[in-house]
């Protein structure tokens, strides 16, 4: 199968499945039920959260494994008058751009999995100190 051919069927098979869901009880479920589609554990964010710092510590050390070689290789190239030269400093600027910015980004949903799962659980508490409030006022009036 050709490029064009299995980026066809890939465009078609996502294009197929848009129906819009709402998040809401469907009208022929059981009272009571719960519609929500978009709920995640704690524990899943947990998991995604410690999966991105991971990466981020393996791509870290092993993602500049050959930084400083590369460095020399491009170095003494260009000290020799190799048209090379240029070009392997192009690769390893590039290639330590490139990972930084994946570290970055790895960094970052490590942090704001983390921060996320936090700030979920403040509110779910401020929501329910909130209705027990409320249901303390109806007996007031």
């Amino acid at each position: 199968m050709s490029f064009d051919e299995e980026w066809a069927s890939a465009r078609t098979g996502a294009t197929a499945h848009t129906d819009m869901r709402l998040n809401r009880v469907p009208d022929d479920g059981p009272a009571g039920a719960s519609g929500a589609d978009l709920s995640v554990s704690q524990d899943k964010l947990g998991e995604i959260g410690s999966a991105a710092y991971a990466l981020h510590g393996r791509l870290k050390t092993d993602g500049n494994h050959a930084s400083g070689s590369t460095s020399d290789a491009a170095t003494m190239m260009t000290a020799n008058n190799f048209r090379t030269g240029a070009a392997m400093r192009t690769v390893h600027d590039t290639w330590n751009s490139q990972l930084s910015t994946l570290l970055d980004a790895c960094a970052n949903i490590s942090n704001h999995l983390d921060h996320s799962a936090a700030s979920h659980a403040r509110e779910e508490e401020d929501i329910t100190a909130a209705l027990a409030a409320s249901r303390i006022n109806e007996y007031f009036k």
